[in-house]
């Protein structure tokens, strides 16, 4: 028996941030990270629209990128002073992510941040409050997931928490929001979209539900992706729609190793002065995993059927899967992302020589290959990879070498 889990209620489209009005509840806390929802007025709107239903409103802001266990811990000893009957989350994958953690915390005080780790191992939620998503970029699509991404700066490890309990009740999917991203932001988002969709369709646990949503949404980001990049506001609001749809796809058919190698290597060179950013890093090991896991015939029949929908050609699965790769990698070349880790700068765009030192890379390369291969996204990944397998896909990652194994 397979689940699909969707939030109960989607509100889409231009302006619909105001189905806030139509809450019932006394108390709503939002959550928001480091002023842009401010900044633009939402913050203001969405305020002003759940007083208008009715409720006392209070915040929590300033949640940063990368939201840590902290943050998490802090967050959710606010709601068990404040005690909100709707938890909104507003803004980019971290205040969302940063939320649902705290959600959890504070309908169960006692759990600790292991405990929420274990997948799919979650107690039942929604005994003190529901939770509303509205998310600000289009990459993420954590306001139809049952996922959330939390870092343990300590260790320097992002973990997944993953359980259908912290699926939003309702998601609000307003382009206005999308409209206000910085370039690079578009960009690295795009490429996490991507990637959701293509690990989604390839998972092991795909089907005949997410297969339809991964494919739409890798047509719709193929044809608006770049567009959206250079400026294209239309084709910003329907990228809106497109990592939405994708969302909802591995949500429910989980994604791939692409995932765990960047919730591994995002924070494990933070002493460095940066980290690997999570759309990126999607972006620079996408067309290396698809190379990988192309050598098991499962996948590299998926693979073709996804360059059949993209009209890039091919005689052959073979050629087909080439061809899917030197597209993605003039994509990345298209948004301005590096290839390879050696290449990536503290800035995020390519440069000659990297943030990561390479004799540092090849020091930690154990042990993010061990962590990689523990990542709750390996189980669903089409090839099992070894710990010598994935040494070495990590390596070609990070000296952009082809993967012939």
């Amino acid at each position: 028996m397979a689940r699909f889990t969707l939030p109960r209620d989607l509100y889409h489209g231009k302006g619909s941030l105001e189905a806030l009005k139509s809450f019932e509840g006394k108390k709503a806390i939002i959550c928001v990270g480091g002023g842009s929802m401010k900044r633009f007025g939402f913050l203001d709107r969405a305020i002003d629209y759940l007083k208008e239903a009715g409720m006392e409103v209070d915040l929590i802001e300033g949640i940063e990128p990368d939201p840590s266990v902290e943050t998490v811990m802090k967050g959710a000893e606010k709601m068990l002073e404040f005690e909100p009957d709707w938890i909104i989350a507003m803004g980019g994958g971290s205040p969302i992510d940063a939320a649902k953690a705290m959600w959890i915390k504070y309908e169960y005080p006692e759990v600790t941040f292991e405990d929420m780790c274990k997948v799919f191992g979650l107690p039942k939620l929604r005994r003190k409050a529901h939770f509303c998503a509205i998310s600000s970029t289009s990459g993420t699509a954590t306001e139809v997931t049952a996922f959330s991404i939390i870092t343990d700066y300590e260790k320097g490890i992002k973990y997944p928490i993953a359980d259908f309990e912290i699926t939003p009740d309702v998601a609000i999917v307003d382009p206005d929001l999308a409209e206000t991203m910085p370039q690079k932001l578009v960009a690295h988002t795009g490429m996490d979209a991507m990637t959701h969709a293509v690990e989604a369709y390839v998972s092991t646990a795909n089907c005949d539900f997410t297969d339809p949503l991964a494919i739409h949404a890798i047509e719709m980001i193929m044809r608006d992706l770049v567009p959206s990049y250079n400026g294209d506001m239309e084709a910003r609001d329907r990228m809106h729609v497109a990592q939405c749809l994708a969302g909802q796809a591995f949500s429910n058919a989980l994604l791939g190793i692409v995932h765990s190698m960047a919730h591994k290597t995002g924070a494990a060179f933070a002493d460095y002065g940066a980290h690997i950013i999570h759309g990126a890093a999607n972006a620079m090991y996408l067309p290396k995993v698809i190379a990988f896991n192309a050598k098991d015939e499962t996948a590299k029949k998926r693979y073709g059927v996804i360059a059949d929908y993209m009209h890039l050609g091919g005689a052959n699965d073979d050629e087909k899967v080439k061809l899917l790769i030197d597209y993605l990698r003039k994509m990345n070349d298209d948004l301005n992302i590096p290839h390879c880790i050696k290449n990536y700068g503290a800035d995020s765009y390519p440069t000659e020589q990297g943030f990561v030192p390479e004799k540092i890379f090849l020091e930690r390369l154990p042990e993010i290959a061990k962590n990689a291969i523990g990542d709750a996204c390996t189980g669903s990944n089409p090839r099992q990879p070894s710990q010598e397998e994935m040494e070495k896909l990590l390596k070609c990652c990070y000296y952009d070498t082809e993967v012939d194994f």
